[in-house]
């Protein structure tokens, strides 16, 4: 029975593993490009930029996921954001991040 059950899991796995991506910088840049207007002079995050916002959450599934799009995030940055409009952004758009949205944010803390 016991090996049964462990040739369903392995088959299971098998079928699935395919279909698990790891996220991009490029999903993360793709899904936040209407928000800059936004990051520099303030104002109402764009109902596209939030969806974007919501989109990029929803593929922050695992730590690891959500240490990549962290990166993605400092890397993407750019001198010419506002770093309280960067920081505000999530909650603007109704979403809650586990970290500060900010360049000085140790990605590889991130839970």
């Amino acid at each position: 029975m016991a090996r049964m059950v462990l040739c369903v899991v392995v088959a299971c796995m098998v079928v699935v593993a395919p279909y698990a991506e790891a996220v991009t910088c490029g999903q993360v840049a793709s899904g936040l490009a209407s928000c800059i207007p936004y990051l520099k002079t303030g104002g109402t995050p764009p109902p596209k930029c939030c969806s974007g916002v919501k989109a990029i959450k929803s593929l922050a599934i695992t730590p690891a996921d959500r240490k990549t799009i962290c990166g993605c995030l400092k890397s993407g940055y750019s001198s010419s954001y506002n770093p309280s409009l960067a920081a505000s952004l999530p909650g603007k758009c109704g979403v809650s991040v586990p970290y500060k949205i900010s360049p000085d944010t140790d990605c590889s803390k991130v839970q």
